[in-house]
């Protein structure tokens, strides 16, 4: 028969031994991987050594070129073209300035048989004249008009041009007697020492700027010769 009092004992012993084998079992896999129990929290990274500390260094400001101003000559002038004092056996009185058309310089006489040098662009072929002026005007970065004759070989050039670094007559002009011809500067610096004018003299802005300064209206101007490729005073058109 049935005894209900031997079958509460022995489902005690059964539900004890199963917690005794499940907690055995924890403790075994507890020793083989240990549980993590915050596993969003990362272990922190070794903190590096104390790196010395640098001397001070004052803020030092990034240096830039500087662009090269508008009145030097871009062009590196051969020596011999540059302005300088030279020897110059002449009769001809301080002040005078003489132009050497064939060599492609221009002597400002300063006496005791020396003058100041200066190298100069001439007319070309055709274009080159001779003979004696003074100068009757001079203007700072002068307007330029071109003559009715070089308008008609030349119709496309403008019929006035405002005085300026773009303007063909340079930095200073020194107009000669009533012809139409001029000492000038030049926005070409490397036409210096070429014959290419229509007749007019050619000086670098910074050379006609000295040579400005030294001469006076009235100046004496002499033109030598070109030999025989002259063309004649009344006929050169600049």
């Amino acid at each position: 028969m049935f005894n209900l009092d031997t079958f509460k004992t022995y489902s005690r012993a059964v539900a004890f031994g199963a917690v005794a084998i499940s907690a055995i079992a924890f403790a075994g896999a507890a020793k083989a991987a240990p549980v993590q129990l915050f596993p969003f929290f990362q272990p922190l990274p070794p903190m590096a050594a104390p790196q010395p500390l640098q001397p001070y260094q004052p803020y030092q400001a990034p240096t830039y070129q500087t662009a090269p101003s508008e009145d030097q000559d871009a062009v590196e002038m051969p020596a011999r073209f540059r302005r300088q004092t030279v020897s110059y056996a002449t009769r001809e009185a301080p002040g005078t300035i003489i132009i050497d058309t064939p060599n492609t310089y221009l002597y400002y006489v300063l006496g005791g048989g020396q003058a100041l040098r200066y190298g100069i662009g001439v007319g070309r072929d055709g274009f080159t004249w001779s003979g004696i002026q003074s100068v009757s005007k001079k203007a700072e970065w002068p307007d330029w008009t071109p003559p009715p004759e070089m308008i008609a070989r030349q119709p496309y050039l403008p019929r006035h041009m405002a005085g300026g670094p773009g303007n063909p007559l340079g930095a200073r002009a020194m107009y000669l007697g009533g012809t139409i011809y001029r000492i000038h500067g030049t926005n070409a610096p490397e036409t210096i020492g070429k014959h290419v004018s229509s007749g007019c003299i050619r000086m670098t802005n910074e050379d006609v700027t000295d040579l400005y300064s030294r001469v006076n209206v009235g100046t004496k101007v002499i033109v030598l010769p070109m030999l025989e490729r002259r063309a004649d005073l009344g006929a050169a058109t600049r």
